[in-house]
Parts: structure tokens; C-alpha cells; sequence
């Protein structure tokens, strides 16, 4: 119990610490605090295998891990086609990007800072520990109500930022309050489908390459819809 909370300590400190430091500091950050809760999952007695990263499901977890990928660019596709639904990728974030900035946030800071650190700590790590010491149902649960609670932060200027959010939401204080509410409901309920592969799949591959395709060709169509679509 202790070396679990001492993991939930070391998460809380580090989302203090990348919603404040310099974007340039996010990936090292990031890279080291994933250290750190591999290193205490196995102080306290985690293997490999239970931390999702163990060989003999590596295989499995890349099969799974390459139709998860194909299926978020099919999705992603048909919305992008579709006017209604093209709304959402209508970001200011990602708009502002040059092209270097965006190639930076698709294949560095998504993969080895937000995916990396995410995928460990909640899929890998807490989930691995609290599932030894209280089963796979409430590993799920608090591992992604975590996940939820991770969110908070970097939500609270969605309306600001997202078309679609604002469309949806509004402005102002209750439309900031609703769009975080609903963030935090969306990706804990995320953290739950993510828990699941892991746990079908004994690899922690697939909810990392679901996370990495969501986000990376995410922030990649954004910035092309701000360049074409919007003109």
C-alpha cells in the first residue's frame, strides 16, 4: 500500500509539474517520471509480464496494436468527409502550429511525453498494482477515474480553443465547468476501454498505439483542417 501511494504522489506532482514548466521541459519530465513508477512497481514486487511489458504477449499486443491504429485513421477519415462532424477538428492549438511544431507534437511529444508517461503510470503501473491487491473491476475503476481526474487541468481552456466544444458548451465560467466535466467523464470512460485491451491482449501495446493514433493523427488533421478546409 505504501509503494502505491507513493505512485499516486509521484503522478500528482508530475501534473502539477507539465501544466507548468516550458513546453521544453515536457518530454523529459514525462520520460523520467515513467522511470520512476517502473521503478517502484518493481520494488514492490511487479513483473514485467503484469505491468503489461513482458515478451510473451509483445507479439499479440502488436497485432492488436496495428488494426487499433488502421481503425482511428478510418474513423478519423469518414469524419473529416463528413461537414457536420469535420466541426471538431476545428482547433486554435493545433492551428497555430508551423509544420515543424506539428511534426514535434505528432511523433515526440505525443508518443514519448503524454502516451509513454499516461499508458505506464494507469495501464501499466497503477493498474497492475492495484489489480494484485484488489482484483481486475476495481483496478479499472480507479485507475480510470485517475485517468479522469489527470484531465482537469489541460481541459479547462477547451471552449476556448475547440469550435466544436464552444459550440456545444458555451462561454464563460459554467461552459468552462461543463466542458471540463465532460473531459473528465470522457477520458475516464477512455481509461476503461484502454484497460480493457490491456487486459484482453496481456500487452500494454494496444492502449499505447490506440492513445498515440488518437492523439498524433488527431492533432495532425486538425492543423491540415486549419490550413484547407478552413479556407
Amino acid at each position: 500500500m505504501p509503494m502505491l501511494l507513493l505512485a499516486v504522489g509521484v503522478l500528482a506532482a508530475v501534473n502539477v509539474l507539465v501544466n507548468r514548466l516550458g513546453p521544453q521541459l515536457y518530454v523529459p519530465v514525462c520520460v523520467a517520471a515513467a522511470a520512476a513508477l517502473l521503478l517502484i512497481a518493481r520494488r514492490s514486487g511487479i513483473t514485467w509480464d503484469e505491468l503489461g511489458l513482458g515478451r510473451a504477449a509483445a507479439p499479440r499486443g502488436l497485432r492488436w496494436g496495428l488494426v487499433l491504429t488502421g481503425a482511428v485513421l478510418l474513423v478519423y477519415l469518414v469524419a473529416l468527409a463528413v461537414p457536420f462532424t469535420r466541426e471538431a477538428f476545428h482547433d486554435e492549438r493545433a492551428a497555430e502550429l508551423s509544420a515543424g511544431e506539428l511534426v514535434y507534437r505528432a511523433l515526440v511529444r505525443v508518443p514519448f511525453g503524454t502516451v509513454l508517461l499516461e499508458e505506464i503510470a494507469f495501464r501499466g503501473v497503477l493498474w497492475a498494482m492495484m489489480r494484485r491487491r484488489w482484483g481486475t473491476g476495481w483496478a479499472t475503476t480507479v485507475s480510470s477515474a485517475l485517468f479522469g481526474l489527470w484531465h482537469v487541468q489541460p481541459s479547462r481552456g477547451l471552449t476556448g480553443s475547440n469550435a466544436a466544444a464552444e459550440a456545444v458548451f458555451g462561454t464563460g465560467r459554467t461552459g468552462v465547468a461543463l466542458s471540463v466535466a465532460a473531459a473528465v467523464a470522457g477520458t475516464g470512460l477512455a481509461g476503461a476501454l484502454f484497460c480493457e485491451l490491456r487486459r484482453r491482449s496481456g500487452s500494454l501495446i494496444p492502449p499505447v498505439a490506440l492513445h498515440c493514433a488518437l492523439n498524433s493523427a488527431g492533432y495532425a488533421l486538425a492543423w491540415a483542417v486549419s490550413r484547407w478546409w478552413a479556407r
